[in-house]
């Protein structure tokens, strides 16, 4: 493989394989870096119906495998491998990984974030089969069922609000007393009729012959254990993006995700953000897709003016 690229694509999930698709359509010599699976957390998601055009009964790799392959239609390259470091050389990137370096003119960072863990015993083998951590993506197939909400901040209330719309019932379960959210969202949620509270609990465990059908909880100031029936768990605690090889390299605010504008250029020129680790207020695969496409054409105009 030569290592000298247009453009290298830092991550292959929604964003990083649209931007792919775009920018190798548009002749830039692409290649993609993904140090995990490709796909990211499209990957990891059973069912994708809120994507305009998508197939029948479309699933996340199935959707992810038509992405990597429209991508190599049009040239691009994809790898797995980890990025060790990144340095900028004159009008150039160097990219080192754990088993090559490359030169690029022009880098993509298409990392993702992903959700916050709760950590109780069984949350990963139940991921998909009753636990969530997207309403909007998830809510229509918990209609009419009992659903339990783990958190207590202004995601987890507003999302629990939103699952009333599907459900039978929403738990909010919070680990403290009185919930953290705004007080505007707290009384839309105290008004709700649909919308109960455990307070001062956490949840120790999920059981479930398959997918989920109950909760062990421990109340924090008691200690008693109890076991709560629900058909689904949505989980907000929070986002963690993947952004920390970048801390050194583009601006990142508080929470750690790097700051794009809404042509996906960060601070640095030469380098665009796109996807979930963007500041942004929705993470869906549609809205992952489009930022990967505005960067792919961003990067190709950027190439065009900056190396005549």
């Amino acid at each position: 493989m030569n290592k000298d690229f247009d453009t290298i694509i830092i991550g292959a999930g929604a964003a990083g394989l649209s931007a792919g698709l775009y920018a190798s359509r548009g002749r830039v010599k692409t290649l993609i870096i993904e140090k995990g699976q490709i796909g990211g957390q499209t990957e990891t998601t059973n069912y994708i119906d809120n994507y305009p055009g998508s197939i029948e009964n479309p699933t996340g790799p199935l959707l992810t495998k038509r992405m990597k392959e429209q991508c190599e239609q049009f040239g691009a390259q994809i790898v797995q491998e980890e990025i060790t470091s990144i340095d900028i050389i004159d009008n150039l990137f160097l990219i080192k990984t754990n088993k090559e370096e490359y030169e690029t003119k022009t880098i993509i960072i298409a990392t993702g974030a992903e959700p916050k863990l709760a950590g109780f015993k069984g949350e990963k083998e139940y991921r998909g089969r009753g636990i969530s951590y997207c309403a909007t993506c998830d809510a229509d197939f918990f209609q009419g069922l009992d659903i339990a909400v783990i958190g207590g901040g202004d995601a987890a209330v507003e999302e629990g609000i939103y699952l009333t719309r599907f459900a039978n019932k929403v738990t909010i379960i919070h680990r403290r007393d009185q919930l953290r959210a705004v007080k505007s969202i707290q009384e839309k949620a105290f008004q709700n009729e649909k919308i109960d509270f455990i307070w001062d609990t956490v949840v120790e465990e999920v059981k479930g012959s398959g997918i989920v059908q109950s909760l062990i909880l421990k109340n924090k100031k008691t200690e008693e254990i109890s076991e709560f029936k629900v058909d689904g768990v949505f989980v907000y605690i929070g986002y963690v993006p993947n952004s920390e090889l970048f801390r050194d390299l583009v601006k990142i605010n508080d929470a750690g995700y790097i700051i794009g504008d809404e042509e996906m250029r960060t601070n640095v020129p030469g380098i665009y953000v796109a996807g979930d680790v963007r500041q942004k207020s929705l993470k869906q695969v549609i809205t992952a897709a489009a930022d990967g496409a505005i960067a792919g054409v961003n990067v190709e105009k950027y190439i065009a003016e900056k190396f005549k």
